[in-house]
């Protein structure tokens, strides 16, 4: 019988406490940095367990030298490249904590064809792990036209951008609500 404790709750993409590399869809996480188009921002992607809670950590530097300035680590949403349907949901819900510094959440569809598109919406995180709900309404559309449309979502990101700093960021579980 399964510990309601850690019932998985609908919607759920991954909450790292699986013995395994892949999240809850069978995806792998991925930690990506600007390096693959000449910045020199420097990043590790961990497992931990913080205040009992597995999670997923993004620790780095991110520089703006050499046109760069992003750390982040990703998540295909389809085992096979496709598309996942998230229309029945309002949003993305994330338990995180960090270094009390804004990070973004970028999401990516189908419309979403050049490396740099995305949909992004900012949030913050403090010491202490606390649930944070990004509606699919407030993603923002960067360097492309249409509105995000949530029944074509391909790929998901946690990523620290557009400025130098140290990233230290760790999530406990990321789902649709």
């Amino acid at each position: 019988m399964m510990n309601p404790a850690f019932a998985a709750p609908p919607g759920l993409i991954d909450d790292f406490r699986q013995d395994r590399d892949a999240s809850r869809l069978g995806t792998a996480w991925r930690l990506t940095t600007d390096r693959v188009m000449g910045g020199i921002s420097e990043a590790q992607m961990t497992r931990a367990v913080i205040d009992g809670r597995p999670a997923l950590c993004l620790t780095g530097t991110v520089s703006l030298e050499n046109n760069g300035g992003f750390v982040q680590m990703n998540l295909d949403l389809s085992p096979d490249r496709g598309l996942l349907d998230a229309s029945a949901y309002s949003g993305v819900r994330l338990i995180v904590r960090g270094d009390g510094a804004d990070y973004n959440l970028h999401l990516k569809t189908a419309a979403t064809r050049l490396p740099w598109q995305s949909y992004r919406a900012a949030f913050q995180t403090g010491s202490a792990w606390q649930e944070v709900r990004l509606p699919f309404s407030s993603f923002e559309p960067h360097r492309l036209v249409p509105t995000l449309d949530p029944a074509r979502l391909k790929r998901l990101g946690i990523v620290a951008i557009g400025r130098a700093m140290s990233a230290d960021v760790c999530i406990a579980e990321i789902g649709f609500y």
